[in-house]
């Protein structure tokens, strides 16, 4: 069987963001292909796509490495998304169907449930698939796609700490929902702006000392550890 290469690519992606492979470290084809067991074919064509995203450069000498971000470059991605998260519930006010919203309305039940309960693990994934799914409401697919990178990426270069008031979090969600609901674009993009405001300084930045700087081996003096891989994409759990 032939794993497309989409499959192959979140694998890599979602082991870079967990830290399995570290910044700066090596990526072959052909350790990649022998860890997920597939063929260089997909591993190539995943590195080019992880490339245009920005996880993974390409390094005369030593070819493709996990990319090492600046502290700019991390704080660029925050803003952004605070610009982008604004204007795609004002554009899901618009254009969401009744199918998101009774998606939206589940995961907002579920959340403010869990709030009340303390679970904040559940809060966490809960939170990450009420946003997506808001953002897929947009009716935009480059939106949703961005998106969806900038929260690949940020995950990645930042630890969030857990909301002081997991309750009140999830009532700026529940707000949210109400202006989709009512196709009130304004209001949606208001809350969703300060709702993401706040969230934004629990983030804290996994490597504060940037590439190179103090404590930060550089590529060529830090080993190519990998820890173990949690995705291998040729087995029936197969990630699509």
């Amino acid at each position: 069987m032939r794993i497309p290469a989409h499959s192959v690519c979140t694998a890599i992606r979602d082991d870079i963001v967990a830290g399995v492979y570290e910044r700066g470290s090596r990526l072959t084809e052909e350790l990649l292909a022998r860890r997920y067991g597939v063929s260089r074919v997909p591993v190539r064509e995943a590195l080019r796509t992880l490339e245009a995203e920005g996880f993974v450069v390409t390094r005369r000498h030593a070819g493709a490495c996990v990319a090492e971000p600046t502290e700019q470059e991390a704080a660029d991605l925050l803003e952004m998304r605070m610009l982008l998260e604004p204007l795609g519930a004002a554009r899901a006010a618009q254009r969401r169907t009744e199918a998101h919203l009774k998606v939206l309305r589940g995961l907002v039940r579920l959340g403010q449930e869990r709030a009340r309960r303390g679970n904040s693990e559940d809060l966490r994934s809960l939170g990450g698939w009420f946003h997506e799914t808001l953002a897929q409401a947009s009716g935009s697919p480059a939106l949703t796609s961005t998106l969806a990178q900038l929260r690949h990426k940020i995950a990645w270069m930042y630890a969030v700490e857990a909301p002081a008031n997991p309750v009140e979090s999830w009532a700026e969600h529940g707000g949210i929902v109400d202006a989709v609901a009512r196709g009130d674009s304004e209001r949606a993009r208001t809350i969703t702006a300060l709702h993401t405001e706040r969230a934004t300084a629990a983030h804290r930045l996994r490597f504060p000392s940037g590439p190179g700087g103090p404590g930060a081996l550089g590529a060529a003096e830090r080993p190519d550890r990998v820890r173990t891989s949690q995705h291998p994409v040729n087995t029936p759990s197969l990630r699509h």
